[in-house]
């Protein structure tokens, strides 16, 4: 996932969109993040932590979204299961 902006102005202007990297794994994260800040303690705190500190809905999501890509990575890595690893905020 990365970001670009709407406005070319050195001055880095407007919204940021998302568009790349692969638009199918982005499509499936966007789709199970709101499930996980329903159902999952760990994302559910950062996300209201993110509100909290007065983030965008959609900002916090696309931060969740990244959030569980670095424990989904670092799972493969550990060779762990979810309910075994033990999550740092």
């Amino acid at each position: 996932m990365s970001t670009y902006f709407l406005s070319n102005n050195r001055k880095m202007r407007g919204k940021r969109c998302i568009r790349g990297g692969r638009s199918q794994v982005r499509t499936v994260l966007f789709m199970t993040t709101p499930s996980a800040i329903q159902h999952n303690p760990f994302i559910k705190l950062f996300y209201q932590h993110l509100l909290a500190n007065g983030k965008h809905k959609k900002v916090a999501i696309e931060a969740c979204m990244r959030k569980m890509i670095v424990l989904l990575n670092a799972m493969v890595r550990d060779e762990t299961c979810w309910g075994v690893m033990k999550h740092v905020a």
